[in-house]
C-alpha cells in the first residue's frame, strides 16, 4: 500500500494541506488548474485516500447496516445487490446483520446501533415482531432508518414497499378465470404487513366475483419446514382439496410441487399454483411456476438511494418518504 499522504502532496506542491484535500475532493473552491496539478501528483505517487481518517475527522462510520430476517430466500438477495450499487458509489460499506426471524435478536441487533456503530439502517423486520419499540428507540437516537419490504406500520419513517394488496388480487383473478373454484391461500406469519396485505387482496377478489371467503382455505403454514410439508400434504388431501393456490411467500413453492407429486396430483391439471417469489429456477421448474415477481433489486436500490438522503441533507424528513414500487405477474404453466 502507498505511504504517500495528503501532506507529501501538499509538501511537494507548494499548497496548504486543506487546498490539497479539496482538491482531491473536486470542490468548487479550488480552480482546474490545481485540481490537475493535485490528481496528477497524486497518481504518480500512488497516493490511496483513508477512509478510516476521513471517517473519525466527520465522526461517521461510512458504514450502513442492512438488517434481514434470511438470505435464502432470493428476495433479499437481490435487495442486498440493489443496496450495494448505491453504497459503493457513495463509499460506504454494507453490514448484513440476521434475525433469523426472532423477534429477540432483531432487538438486540438494533440496539447495538445507538452507540454510533453505523451511520444509517435499512431494515426488513422479523416475522415475529410485533411491538416496534426498539426501532423507535433507535430511531429516537438520531440514526436515519428505512424500511423496506416488511414494515412496521405504526413507525413513521420511510417505506419501500411494492403493491402487494394489488399484485395479490390479480394473481387471485388470474385463478378464478382460469376456473379455479376452490383458492386456497398459504401464508407463513400472523404479523407481517406484507401477509396481511396479500390476504386483503385475495380476499377482495374472491369478493368481487361473489364469492365466499372460507376461513379453512386460509392456511398459516408456519414452523419447521417438515411441519409446513405436513400441513400442505393434508390440505391437499381433503375430500374438497383446493384446485389453486396462492403461496404468499417462496419457501413454500417446493412443498407444494413435492406434496403434489407424492400425492400424483398434476399441476395445472388438479390444482394450479401462484407464488410470491424471484426464484430463477420457477422457469425450470416442472411445470414452470406462474409467480409474482417483486422489484428486489429496484426495492433495495430504492431504499438506499433514500437512506444515503438523510446522511447527506440536514434535517432531512424521512417520514414523507413512501416509494411504492409495482410487482408483475409471470404467467407461466402452472396456471395453463
Amino acid at each position: 500500500m502507498s505511504n504517500t499522504t495528503i501532506k507529501i502532496l501538499a509538501k511537494e506542491l507548494n499548497l496548504s494541506v486543506a487546498t490539497v484535500s479539496k482538491a482531491l475532493r473536486d470542490s468548487y473552491e479550488i480552480s482546474n488548474e490545481t485540481k490537475q496539478k493535485v490528481l496528477a501528483l497524486a497518481k504518480k505517487l500512488n497516493y490511496v485516500p483513508n477512509p478510516y481518517a476521513s471517517s473519525l475527522r466527520k465522526r461517521t462510520s461510512k458504514t450502513i447496516a442492512v438488517v434481514l430476517p434470511e438470505v435464502a430466500d432470493s428476495f433479499f438477495s437481490l435487495a442486498i445487490n440493489g443496496i450495494e450499487s448505491v453504497a459503493q458509489d457513495k463509499g460506504y460499506h454494507v453490514l448484513i446483520y440476521l434475525t433469523h426471524e426472532s423477534f429477540a435478536r432483531e432487538e438486540a441487533i438494533l440496539s447495538e446501533f445507538k452507540s454510533g456503530r453505523v451511520d444509517g439502517i435499512l431494515i426488513s423486520v422479523s416475522a415475529e415482531t410485533i411491538d416496534s419499540t426498539h426501532i423507535k428507540e433507535v430511531i429516537a437516537s438520531g440514526k436515519p432508518l428505512v424500511f423496506f419490504d416488511r414494515i412496521c406500520e405504526d413507525v413513521e419513517t420511510a417505506r419501500i414497499i411494492t403493491d402487494d394488496m394489488e399484485s395479490s388480487y390479480t394473481a387471485t383473478t388470474r385463478l378464478i378465470e382460469k376456473g379455479c373454484e376452490r383458492i386456497a391461500y398459504l401464508y407463513t406469519s400472523l404479523n407481517l404487513s406484507i401477509n396481511n396485505r396479500r390476504l386483503e387482496g385475495y380476499k377482495k377478489a374472491l369478493a368481487d366475483q361473489g364469492r365466499k371467503i372460507d376461513p379453512a382455505s386460509i392456511v398459516l403454514c408456519g414452523g419447521n419446514p417438515a411441519d409446513t410439508y405436513t400441513t400442505i400434504k393434508n390440505l391437499l388431501k381433503k375430500k374438497n382439496r383446493p384446485d389453486g393456490i396462492i403461496a404468499c411467500v417462496e419457501k413454500l413453492t417446493t412443498p407444494i410441487y413435492l406434496a403434489c407429486k407424492e400425492l400424483d396430483l398434476s399441476i395445472p391439471g388438479d390444482i394450479k399454483v401462484v407464488s410470491f417469489t424471484n426464484l430463477q429456477a420457477a422457469l425450470i421448474l416442472s411445470p414452470t411456476l406462474t409467480t409474482v415477481t417483486q422489484p428486489a433489486f429496484e426495492m433495495g436500490k430504492m431504499a438506499a438511494t433514500v437512506l444515503f438522503k438523510a446522511l447527506e441533507k440536514n434535517n432531512y424528513n424521512l417520514k414523507d418518504e413512501t416509494v411504492v414500487i409495482p410487482s408483475v405477474l409471470n404467467i407461466r404453466d402452472s396456471t395453463s
